[in-house]
């Protein structure tokens, strides 16, 4: 705290908290005074503690024409300066202000020897002359003088710039650590080495972290460098390792630096011999001479220094091979018998091992499997040395004679035990050139379509052969007579065509019967072919053909079967003879039965349907098959849709295409779905049915994903099933079950607002169902499930869009992207717009507090209006002449009167007034309790309209007949005064003595201050006659405008009181009192305030008035 003890002489004061000596208010200076100031500062301990210390200021007074010094704003200037500032930037400006205006030179007088700063000495301002480096030198106190030029006209400033950190510097590592590394294999957790780099930068461009760049799973590293192995390692996989370790700094943008260290695997006895092969295979011929080396095995261990040897584990073994020890070659003891194997293939199987002699894994195993091969010992041996056949002299190519058989005796299964047929061509070369015999089966048939001598004898030799090594073989002879033609039996028909037998027969069922003789011969008939799965039945004697086995149309349609006919002699001697006369072919057609219900391709069909589907827009098409033919295979579909609400179908389907169609609207329906049935019946909706269930979403383009793609949309639609199936595949992968739908496929859409087209490329815009929900899944999911894919999809879609045809990006709708972008161009966030929405609910509360209160008040108001009405009469008829504006109205003729608040204006029946005033009755619940009494209540109002007021707003004037009213003493009407109904409802006139030729215009101010004072008027004027008891006048015949007037005319106007009293039957006329109001107002000139006037359009209006019961247009 600073303070002045002494010298000030009242001239000065000091700030107390900065020391800062200035002049005192209102004290002026004399030139060349001096003053000797003691100030003393404390600091501001206690009392008790305090220290202070004392010094002397001395001040002189210099005359105005003496100088100054320049002056710096400030004494001290502090900044910080990043070290990435570039040269030139200006860094502050340091003018100093000298009061007599005389140039100032800037200096830096100290603190950068190394000139890194600049100072403009004229204008002083500080820039950097040369790059800054935080690292070197992070501080500059510089001294910076201002002199104008005079001895003592110099003073200094203090600039403290502090030099801040930018991340220019990345992390070195120390080179001083080892780099070449090792660890032992199969150790985890195990150390292999330490690194360590440094950052000069300062903060967190200085903190250092570590990571590697390579082997993550195998390696891992701390946070101070050490390196450790992640798992064990096998040398054996790979013994050397170069890990890169990365250094980084703690900046948002890092820099770094990498070390690659060199780490070598050490190796350990973990590993035991590994054959090259895990079994061998070798085939040994069964006369093989002992002591031949037939194999060479080979094992190898991994592990350094390892020297392996070999062994034959299995003892049995032993005594048919050897094997060496050292080189692993294995030999044969003593010869192998193929023909001593029980076995179906001679095998020998048995074990060997290798192993470490020097080390303690377990040994190596393989297996050896030695197969004996068989040498062929035997030859084929025929069944009989001579066979015998006949044939018919006009047998067909092909027809079966007899059939030869052999048998081998070498092992069976092997290629020496396999035997084949041939013909011996060099003996007998006719009967080779007529004869064949088939190579695997041993059937004799004829070569060529035969017509020989009947009683032939034709000679034929018959080889047969083995496979085995050496070929061997044996030979047969077969005697082939050719029969007479008498004793070969002919059919009736080379082909039977039977009528079509139906799959749905019987067993035992006649198909055909054939027919056929021969000359005293008995037949005996037989299927000899195209009867294989014994469909078929013949009776051998009568041969009739009949069903054995049901019949399948869908499996086979037809049967083509061979029969033939032999003599009972043939057949006896099993030497059967076939021939062109004795075989016949039986053609049977098998008839179709609707036997099978349609099946629909899928169980459940899942569709879509946009919301603005039009209507009958296709939604999807279903399928059923049937494996009858013809009609029976003829769907006609038909749905069953639950009840939609107003009777709506919802759907429709095509009967006979299984086309599903829209049948409504579905407008603001999203998220919506239906759940149906479709029905399939065959043969056009008369045989048998079947049913699969419908499932259709509401959707809109919220829901869809539009998959751009660089073919044209014509390649995509040719190809629209295949695309489909890809993508719903990878789909399901997420959702099983989910169903991906087409809704369209155009030109791609691009640029502002998608208004562009390109007829090279396409968008194909989908959307996808769960059926799980039974709606469509997600925009942004279903975006998730393809893009993830994307480069799977495209590959698959690859074969369908040609080469180089892809996708080139999954994109939302047009719509919804307009949307977005129209919601961005607005401004308005969620948040905005709900606090908008609060805003205007928050405003519509007070109008919608005073609308309900209006309506209460109006409701009110209408209630008693309608029983005034109620209680008004009919109106008279037309042909009665009425002496007022408004008379005592009839029976037949009946008044309305507009509700309260109504536009309308209140018309007479046409026909029986000419003219009329406006009138709004209000009803008072208090004054109208009882019905009856408001019943008998008539309200009679007599307006002159001598001086309306015109449509236009100027005043009419009278015409003749009006003056004649005017002027005519005798008319009741004709009487000074206003009537208004007072709010017990009583009507009030009021009279007024008015001179001739003194009219005045009552304003609405002064009646308002009348109606006033006849309210708090003690007793209410009213008059009491009969309701029969009227007022008769002369009607007048002229059109008179039909608005009520906005001024009164005291000698033109006048009203009647007729008041029924509920009381009694009984009337009292009275007579009229007088209450003049106002009087000192009766001598006014007539004027016209045309400005008040009410136009056409003008209509009631029960306003502030209501207290008076009166229209405020009467005012």
């Amino acid at each position: 705290v600073y303070e002045i003890l002494a010298g000030d002489q009242g001239d000065f004061i000091i700030n107390d908290r900065t020391g800062l000596i200035t002049i005192a208010p209102g004290v002026v200076l004399s030139v060349g005074r001096s003053y000797a100031l003691t100030v003393k500062a404390s600091d501001s301990a206690p009392p008790a503690q305090r220290r202070s210390s004392i010094t002397t200021v001395y001040i002189e007074v210099l005359p105005p024409n003496n100088q100054s010094p320049p002056r710096f704003p400030q004494l001290m200037y502090s900044l910080e300066v990043s070290e990435a500032m570039r040269i030139g930037a200006v860094l502050l400006n340091l003018q100093a202000f000298d009061r007599e205006g005389d140039p100032i030179r800037y200096l830096i007088q100290n603190g950068d020897p190394q000139q890194v700063f600049n100072l403009s000495q004229s204008s002083g301002l500080l820039a950097l002359g040369k790059p800054l480096d935080r690292e070197s030198t992070d501080r500059y106190i510089l001294i910076v003088t201002a002199s104008d030029g005079r001895p003592d006209g110099t003073s200094t400033a203090t600039v403290n710039i502090v030099v801040t950190d930018v991340n220019d510097n990345g992390p070195i590592f120390d080179m001083f650590l080892p780099k070449n590394l090792s660890v032992q294999e199969e150790e985890a957790n195990a150390f292999v080495g330490q690194v360590r780099a440094t950052d000069p930068d300062a903060g967190v461009n200085g903190q250092v972290h570590y990571s590697l760049a390579n082997f993550n799973n195998l390696f891992r590293i701390t946070s101070n460098g050490s390196i450790y192995t992640a798992v064990k390692l096998n040398r054996e996989v790979r013994d050397y390792y170069e890990l890169i370790v990365e250094a980084t700094d703690g900046a948002v943008d890092p820099r770094r630096s990498t070390l690659t260290l060199a780490i070598k695997v050490l190796d350990i006895d973990d590993n035991s011999p590994v054959f090259t092969n895990a079994s061998y295979t070798v085939c040994v011929p069964e006369n093989l001479p002992p002591g031949t080396v037939f194999l060479q095995i080979e094992a190898k261990d991994v592990d350094l220094g390892s020297n392996v040897t070999y062994r034959i584990r299995t003892q049995e073994a032993l005594q048919y091979f050897a094997l060496n020890k050292y080189t692993g070659e294995l030999s044969l003891l003593k010869s192998l018998d193929y023909e001593s194997f029980s076995d179906t293939e001679a095998t020998f199987t048995f074990l060997v091992e290798a192993f470490d002699s020097k080390g303690t894994m377990p040994p190596g195993i393989a297996t050896v499997t030695v197969r004996v091969k068989d040498m062929n010992d035997y030859s084929p041996v025929f069944s009989k040395k001579l066979y015998r056949g006949m044939v018919a002299p006009d047998a067909v190519k092909g027809t079966v004679i007899t059939t030869v058989s052999a048998e081998d005796q070498d092992p069976p299964g092997t290629p020496a035990s396999r035997v084949r047929y041939k013909v011996d061509v060099v003996q007998f070369p006719y009967s080779a050139s007529i004869f064949d015999v088939e190579e695997t089966s041993g059937r004799v048939v004829t070569r060529v379509n035969l017509n020989e001598e009947p009683s032939t004898v034709f000679k034929l030799v018959v080889i047969a052969y083995d496979d085995g090594d050496p070929v061997k073989s044996n030979t047969t002879t077969v005697e082939i007579a050719v029969l007479q033609p008498s004793v070969i039996p002919r059919f009736t028909q080379d082909e039977y065509r039977p009528p079509p037998v139906s799959e749905s027969a019987p067993k035992g069922t006649v198909v055909a019967v054939v027919m056929a003789a021969a000359l005293n011969q008995t037949i005996v008939y037989s299927i000899v072919s195209g009867n294989e799965e014994d469909v078929f039945a013949i009776n051998n004697r009568t041969g009739v053909i009949s069903v054995k086995k049901s019949l399948d149309y869908e499996s086979v349609k037809s049967y083509e079967l061979r029969v033939q006919a032999d003599s009972l002699q043939v057949v006896r001697s099993n030497l059967r003879v076939p021939s062109k006369s004795n075989t016949a072919k039986v053609f049977i057609e098998v008839k179709d039965e609707n036997d099978h219900a349609p099946v629909f391709t899928k169980k459940m069909y899942i569709g879509g349907v946009s919301e603005d589907a039009k209507m009958f827009s296709s939604v999807l098409k279903v399928k059923a098959d049937d494996k009858d033919t013809g009609n029976y295979s003829a769907m006609q579909y038909r749905l069953i849709i639950p009840p939609i609400k107003d009777g709506k179908e919802g759907f429709v389907i095509e009967a006979y295409t299984g086309l599903i169609k829209t049948a409504m609207l579905f407008k603001n329906m999203r998220r919506s779905y239906f759940k149906f049935q479709v029905i399939a019946t065959d043969n056009y909706g008369k045989g048998l049915s079947s049913k699969a269930d419908v499932l259709v979403s509401v959707v809109n383009q919220l829901d869809m994903q539009v998959i751009v793609s660089n073919v044209p949309p014509t390649l995509v639609e040719q190809n629209k099933d295949q695309l489909i199936g890809i993508l719903e595949r990878y789909v399901q992968d997420q959702i099983p079950g989910a169903t991906v739908v087409v809704e369209s496929i155009g030109a791609r859409r691009f640029g502002d607002g998608y208004s562009e087209e390109d007829y090279t490329k396409s968008d194909l815009m989908v959307y996808a169902i769960d059926p799980q929900t039974n709606r469509a899944i997600m925009r942004n999911e279903l975006f998730k499930f393809l893009d993830g894919k994307l480069l799977d999809i495209n590959k698959e879609f690859q074969p369908y869009l040609g080469q180089g045809g892809r996708i080139l990006e999954i994109r939302t709708p047009d719509v919804v992207a307009n949307v977005k972008k129209q919601a961005q161009a607005v401004g308005y966030t969620e948040g905005a717009l709900l606090a908008l929405a609060v805003i205007i609910i928050l405003c519509c509360m007070p109008a919608i507090l005073i609308v309900m209160v209006s309506y209460r008040q109006r409701q009110a108001e209408c209630a008693k209006t309608a029983r005034i009405q109620m209680a008004l009469p009919a109106g008279k008829p037309a042909s009665t002449a009425a002496n007022n504006l408004y008379e005592e109205l009839g029976d037949s003729t009946m008044y309305e009167l507009p509700q309260y608040g109504s536009r309308r204006r209140l018309l007479s029946p046409s026909g029986m007034y000419d003219e009329y005033g406006e009138v709004v009755v209000e009803n008072d619940e208090e004054e109208y309790e009882r019905d009856e009494w408001a019943r008998k209540k008539r309200i009679k109002l007599i307006v002159d309209p001598e001086y309306e007021t015109s449509s236009t707003g100027e005043d009419s004037a009278p015409d003749s007949s009006q003056r004649n009213r005017l002027n005519n003493p005798n008319i009741q009407n004709n009487v000074n005064g206003n009537i208004y109904i007072a709010q017990n409802g009583s009507v009030v006139r009021t009279r007024r003595v008015c001179l001739a030729n003194n009219l005045k215009v009552t304003s609405p101010v002064r009646l308002g201050k009348q109606f006033k004072k006849l309210d708090k008027l003690a007793v209410t004027h009213e008059e009491n006659v009969p309701l029969n008891t009227l007022s008769k006048g002369p009607s007048s015949s002229d059109k008179m405008n039909t608005r009520p007037c906005s001024v009164s005319f005291a000698s033109s106007i006048g009203a009647e009181n007729i008041v029924a009293k509920p009381g009694g039957s009984k009337m009292k006329s009275t007579e009229e009192q007088e209450s003049v109001v106002d009087n000192e107002d009766v001598k006014e000139p007539l004027e016209s305030h045309s400005e008040h006037t009410q136009s056409d359009e003008e209509e009631l209006w029960m306003g502030p008035w209501n207290n008076l019961h009166i229209p405020m247009t009467k005012l």
